[in-house]
């Protein structure tokens, strides 16, 4: 079991499936991890590393657990496009390859996945959607702006966070459900 530790191969071949798979860039990118996401993602593949390092012959399924629980708490995010299996079958390959001593093989995965990261950018959408939100501000503005107007007249959990909550005034009190959503009301006279 030396040989997956020995020059951190491995990790450098945990850090490219991690670093290419868009589920956890597309986290990142959109602070998904808060103001630590990056070192949570560094962090992800010393995880991954020390995980294989201390149990033997994982399956793919115990990997995808570990990959799904690791995304979830630190980056509150749930993938359900596949992609964990892949990550997770890719990391298993590159262990295996490493305990074997396929260093050239290992190599060339590594080199397969940083060529793949790069021609497969991911984007968050920032240029073409603020055209489209202006068009849709415009088109508000010339509808009298009813869409806004139904948003704060009934505030809900499905209005998002475009919708201003109503302003509380002073004939109004606060409740608090559990479930941490604010519900005000007005004062019966």
């Amino acid at each position: 079991m030396a040989a997956p530790a020995a020059g951190g191969l491995f990790a450098e071949s945990v850090a490219a499936a991690l670093e290419s798979w868009p589920a956890l860039q597309i986290a990142l990118e959109n602070g998904f991890g808060g103001v630590y996401g990056q070192q949570k993602a560094d962090w992800m593949v010393t995880a991954v590393e020390r995980y294989f390092l201390d149990n033997a012959d994982l399956d793919r399924e115990e990997v995808e657990e570990l990959l799904a629980e690791l995304l979830d708490n630190e980056f509150d995010t749930v993938v359900e496009d596949g992609s964990v299996s892949e990550v997770a079958e890719e990391i298993r390959t590159t262990f295996a390859l490493c305990r074997r001593g396929q260093e050239a093989e290992v190599r060339g995965r590594i080199q397969r996945l940083v060529q793949r990261r790069r021609s497969v950018r991911v984007e968050a959408v920032k240029s073409g959607a603020g055209d489209e939100d202006s068009e849709e501000e415009e088109e508000e503005e010339e509808d009298g702006g009813a869409e806004a107007m139904d948003c704060e007249s009934q505030p809900s959990p499905a209005a998002g966070p475009h919708c201003p909550a109503p302003a509380q005034g002073p004939s109004e009190e606060k409740r608090e459900p559990p479930d941490e959503w604010t519900v005000v009301r007005r004062k019966r006279k």
